[in-house]
């Protein structure tokens, strides 16, 4: 195979690069770590020259290995995590830490915006509700709260598109991500001047916006010297990390569902329609003329790996997971709200705390750790129910992300849900996705079905216990009404 290419994932733990061959076989992959500060009560932020630092690390120790040449790689897709405001100036320099998506910094604004602006003209024009987990209230925050910092702010940009510019010195927005800006229309793909306008800002501050296949630029040989990457190497604008997760597990045709477990876990239900819900969250598809329905809890994995730093006593995921195993369906009542950073969709509470409830003498370590993982699993049964209600309907979930190796924690959430799990083969789905977006945008597939043909193949199916889906069913009505019985509450506990 003489055409390569290269997916880089910045996501919220590290950056994961990743070569691939035309038939999506893994030739190469590093990961490199980077911390993310809590600086105050609600806020998550991390340096974006970690990111780029990562990034470079990581590309240098793939391309160090003997099966990748950077002669043959015949382009760059990036992904990223979602509603970073990394604030920059015209010369492309870093003016701040940069919010990301577990921050809730703005919540005050959003009430307010919310109520002066209007949260029904926001959410006609973005698809998506003023919530401060969103780029747009970030912005204001600089506005309002860092104005030496916004004055000197050229552009705000996303994750992706931050590493963008580092690798081709351009500027951009691709469209899957810029749903986490209000003044994005959803439907026109478009920025929208008078939103911007009412809501204190201008379209000025965002990039100009790109296909995620598009050719933004090509490797600068100020990048090439950081990376390896040979100069003139093309670079795509990438997209969103669950977008380009949801294409490196072969969805991208409408009713096609993603199931997440990394850091955080969720779905994304594929349309071929733009169809909001103000509980849900509404982005444009990398694969053009698609949109993804998304539901996303900020307690996935990140939930499972707290428990082992913590309490794990130095155990692997496996031999956690193996505990947990020998405990029944239900963990013998013990419920877990995954709510470790406030929660996202569809509760949208940022005050939302992390709970056992029934905890007894009788409870193990292993109790505990299928509670977890059931947890994180009646999140996503929470999520689809919302779904449900715009009438898009999911009767099998491709899972991707870590969560995704382990055949009990996938098969609780088959049970939870009941609905067929599919693993597709790569452990790199979303490195896969973004570097199939370099693959089409640079000619080496004609278009999706290609590329996803090629590509991707369904290793392991995992049907729904019906007995097991029938126990869940009264416990998911316990989850539900322990956030309801707690949430007035959870403000108190700071």
């Amino acid at each position: 195979m003489d055409k390569q290419f290269i997916g880089v994932d910045i996501g919220t733990s590290a950056c994961k690069a990743a070569a691939f061959d035309e038939d999506g076989t893994v030739l190469a992959q590093a990961n490199r770590p980077y911390p993310v500060s809590y600086p105050a009560a609600g806020w998550a932020e991390q340096d974006p020259e970690a990111w780029w630092a990562a990034a470079c690390d990581a590309l240098g120790d793939v391309l160090r290995q003997g099966a990748v040449d950077p002669a043959k790689i015949r382009g760059v897709g990036v992904d990223g995590q979602s509603w970073s405001a990394v604030a920059v100036d015209e010369k492309g320099r870093v003016l701040a830490p940069a919010p990301i998506w577990m921050d809730t910094r703005a919540r005050d604004i959003c009430e307010r915006v919310s109520r002066d602006v209007g949260g029904e003209r926001i959410f006609s024009v973005a698809g998506n509700s003023f919530l401060p987990s969103y780029t747009t209230p970030k912005m204001l925050w600089f506005k309002e709260e860092r104005p030496e910092v916004f004055a000197r702010t050229y552009k705000f940009l996303q994750s992706n598109s931050f590493i963008v510019l580092r690798l081709t010195g351009v500027m951009s927005q691709d469209l899957s991500q810029g749903y986490g800006i209000h003044f994005f229309d959803m439907q026109k793909l478009s920025y929208d001047g008078a939103l911007a306008h009412d809501l204190g800002l201008s379209t000025d501050l965002a990039p100009p916006l790109y296909a995620c296949d598009a050719v933004v630029g090509t490797v600068t040989e100020a990048a090439a010297a950081r990376t390896g990457l040979l100069p003139g190497t093309p670079v795509v604008a990438g997209g969103l990390d669950a977008a380009c997760g949801a294409l490196g597990a072969g969805v991208y045709k409408a009713g096609q569902t993603q199931e997440q477990g990394g850091q955080a876990g969720g779905m994304s239900i594929c349309t071929d329609r733009a169809v909001p819900h103000e509980k849900l969250i509404l982005s444009p598809h990398v694969a053009p003329g698609m949109w993804l329905l998304q539901g996303g809890t900020v307690g996935g994995g990140g939930a499972l790996r707290w428990f082992r730093q913590e309490l794990g006593q130095g155990m692997r995921f496996d031999q956690l997971t193996a505990e947990a195993e020998q405990v029944p369906p239900g963990a013998d009542g013990l419920l877990f709200l995954p709510y470790m950073a406030g929660e996202r969709s569809p509760i949208w509470d940022p005050d939302a705390k992390g709970v056992f409830c029934g905890l007894s003498f009788g409870k193990t370590r292993g109790h505990m750790v299928r509670a977890i993982l059931e947890g994180a699993a009646f999140s996503l049964e929470h999520n689809l129910r919302v779904a449900a209600e715009t009438g898009v309907e999911v009767d099998v979930l491709n899972a991707m992300g870590g969560a995704s190796n382990s055949v009990l924690w996938t098969q609780i959430k088959a049970d939870v849900t009941g609905r067929r799990m599919q693993v597709p083969g790569s452990d790199t789905a979303t490195a896969l996705g973004a570097a199939l977006l370099a693959a089409v945008g640079c000619g080496v597939y004609r278009d999706y079905g290609e590329a996803v043909s090629r590509t991707i193949r369904i290793t392991r199916v995992q049907e729904p216990d019906w007995a097991n889906h029938e126990k869940y069913q009264r416990y998911m009505e316990l989850y539900l009404k322990l956030y309801e019985d707690l949430k007035a509450d959870f403000p108190l506990f700071v």
